[in-house]
């Protein structure tokens, strides 16, 4: 299947679902919630924090809510979608349900309070060390300003710019991306930081 470049197209290329998906969305777009579009589907935002989605499948359609967890659930509605998930919970509707905007509201309302007061699940993360690679640890140790601005990134950033040496087969093209991401760290940012904006 194409892949979808914004919410418009997304909702296009679902033609089975389209005019549910683009019920929700009005719904949705009548909160404070900010549209934005990411993994290839619609996203809905409070602030920088991930809120809410929209998505269609095969059999269904639905509102994923990020941290679902936290709703009350009073009419019994949410879809924990997979096993090991945690905090991710599924508003879901096949294809004869009739939306009920009052209630789509109420669940999307407490959502965004739910993010307003913080409450959210965040991953475990299992700390490991950053393997710097050889060429990176010789620059590192050969330039004082590099090598603080390179410990001032998070450790996810750290682990990015290693990764992207690591990967590099060739010894020159290990030296090019060395040249290209050093006023990358320097300026504080990591690699891939300017797809994460929404």
């Amino acid at each position: 299947m194409k892949k979808a470049k914004s919410v418009e197209e997304y909702i296009e290329l679902h033609p089975h679902f389209e005019e549910k998906l683009s019920q929700l969305r009005a719904i949705i777009l009548s909160t404070e919630l900010k549209e934005c579009f990411k993994w290839n589907s619609p996203v809905y935002t409070l602030g920088s924090k991930n809120v809410l989605g929209i998505g269609a499948f095969k059999n269904h359609y639905g509102i994923w809510f990020f941290n679902g967890v936290f709703l009350k659930d009073e009419h019994n509605l949410l879809v924990n979608a997979q096993e090991n998930t945690k905090a991710l919970r599924q508003l879901r509707f096949e294809e004869d349900t009739v939306i009920n905007k009052d209630l789509v509201l109420l669940y999307v309302r407490e959502a965004i309070e739910n993010q307003k007061l913080g409450k959210e699940l965040k991953p475990e993360r299992h700390k490991k060390p950053v393997a710097i690679p050889t060429e990176l640890q010789f620059k590192l140790n050969s330039n004082e300003l590099l090598c603080k601005a390179f410990a001032a990134l998070t450790p996810g950033k750290q682990r990015e710019y290693c990764e992207h040496i690591e990967t590099a087969k060739r010894e020159a093209t290990k030296q090019s991306r060395l040249e290209k991401i050093t006023p990358l760290i320097l300026k504080g940012v990591g690699l891939h930081d300017k797809y994460k904006n929404c």
